[in-house]
């Protein structure tokens, strides 16, 4: 072998392996990133009663809890989802959280957001409580079609991802319980190990969506 084509070899090696693994590495991302849907088509909440503001799951990537009439007992679960989810990923644009709860507890509710608020600095801004009837936060729930229940009081721990297009995502393959629909918000360890990463997988799935719509778009 010529010295001539062991260094055309090596130059040739050396443009287009970079080129190999971009494209590689881009192909497996791209069919990665992608949050299994595990239920389609969840109800919306913009006409139900009590939501003033028509909050709606349509076009949001929203953070869902069902705290029904059990608000006195969600302060810790507020300041775990608040710390690791909310403050960390607010600023995306079209990202939220919505809370349903009882239409009863507007009291302890006013309490829990002056607890956020001055206790913990946070902004609200995209913090939507939905108050109205257990009717309602049950209708709703149901149509998320979990294996997760709601308590007596139409609570749960679990806080769940509802995407842009009113679908349910989670894990189809969870290395602990195989079909995962929510996070457990008690859980400062399945907050930090599992749902920051889901969070992060859908919102990039989302910047690159727009991305390829703008790339589109200027063509």
């Amino acid at each position: 072998m010529s010295k001539d084509f062991k260094k055309y070899l090596i130059l040739g090696f050396l443009f287009f392996f970079p080129i190999f693994v971009y494209v590689f590495l881009s192909t497996g991302i791209n069919n990665f990133a992608k949050l299994p849907v595990l239920t389609e088509k969840v109800k919306d909440i913009k006409n139900i009663e009590g939501n003033i503001l028509e909050t709606s799951f349509k076009d949001k990537i929203s953070i869902v809890a069902f705290w029904g009439g059990d608000i006195n007992n969600k302060k810790s679960e507020a300041l775990n989802l608040n710390q690791k989810i909310y403050k960390r990923f607010y600023e995306f644009q079209d990202f939220q959280f919505v809370v349903m709860h009882n239409k009863t507890e507007s009291e302890a509710i006013e309490s829990l957001k002056n607890e956020l608020i001055s206790g913990v600095g946070t902004d609200l801004e995209k913090w939507n409580f939905i108050s109205t009837t257990q009717s309602n936060i049950e209708m709703i729930f149901e149509s998320f079609n979990t294996n997760i229940k709601l308590d007596s009081n139409f609570s749960t721990p679990y806080v769940f991802i509802v995407d842009r297009d009113l679908s349910l995502r989670g894990r189809d393959d969870d290395e602990d319980i195989g079909m995962l629909y929510g996070f457990n918000s008690q859980s400062v360890a399945e907050i930090n190990n599992k749902m920051v990463d889901d969070v992060k997988i859908i919102l990039a799935e989302y910047r690159l969506a727009l991305k390829k719509n703008d790339s589109l778009f200027n063509e």
